[in-house]
C-alpha cells in the first residue's frame, strides 16, 4: 500500500530560520509575552498574552521583513492593547478576531501553522474583515513610523531639518 504525502518545496532558508529560531521565540508567561533571546519583554493588561502573541505573528505575515526583530512587531501592536483597555468594542474585535484565526487554522492555532503560506492564505480569507481593516490599518502606520526602522528601509526622515529635499538630491535625474 502506497501512502501520498502532499508535496511541499524544499525548505528555504527563510522557513529554517523561521522554524528555528522565531517560531520558539517567543514565551507567554502570566500576562507578559517574553522573548528571552532578543531581550524584550511586553506585559498585558486588556488583551491575554497568547492574543498578543498571535498579532505579533499576524503583523509579520502582512509586513514582512525578515531582517527586522518581532520587537518592532511588539511595538506596533502594542497599541491595540492600550486601546483595548479603554474600549471595550475594540477588545472584543480584537480578541473575536484572534480567536477566528485560530479556529480557521485548527488544532495548533494561528501561531502553529509552521508554513507562511498557510498562514497567508487565512489572511487572503479574513482580509475584508473589520478585525483585519482595523489592524493592517493600524500597523501600516505603527510599524513603519518607528525611527529606528528607518535606516533598515533606507529612509533618512523628514528633509525640513535639513535644508529639505532640493539641495539633496531631489533635482538629480541620474536615476532614470
Amino acid at each position: 500500500m502506497t501512502t501520498i504525502y502532499e508535496q511541499r518545496p524544499g525548505l528555504s532558508r527563510r522557513e529554517l530560520l523561521k522554524r528555528g529560531t522565531l517560531g520558539a521565540a517567543l514565551i507567554i508567561t502570566g500576562n507578559a509575552v517574553i522573548s528571552p533571546d532578543r531581550a524584550w519583554g511586553m506585559e498585558t493588561t486588556a488583551l491575554k498574552p497568547e492574543t498578543m502573541a498571535t498579532l505579533i505573528k499576524l503583523a509579520r505575515d502582512i509586513y514582512p521583513h525578515d531582517a527586522v526583530s518581532d520587537r518592532f512587531y511588539a511595538i506596533a501592536v502594542k497599541g491595540h492593547e492600550t486601546k483595548a483597555g479603554t474600549d471595550a468594542k475594540h477588545k472584543e474585535l480584537i480578541e473575536a478576531g484572534i480567536a477566528d484565526l485560530d479556529k480557521r487554522a485548527g488544532g495548533g492555532g494561528y501561531r502553529g501553522l509552521g508554513w507562511e503560506d498557510d498562514r497567508v492564505k487565512i489572511l487572503r480569507d479574513i482580509e475584508t474583515t473589520p478585525f483585519f481593516q482595523a489592524v493592517r490599518g493600524d500597523l501600516v502606520v505603527s510599524f513603519y513610523n518607528q525611527k529606528e526602522l528607518w535606516p533598515h528601509f533606507g529612509y533618512e526622515g523628514e528633509s525640513y531639518s535639513k535644508g529639505g529635499y532640493i539641495a539633496r538630491g531631489f533635482n538629480d535625474i541620474e536615476w532614470l
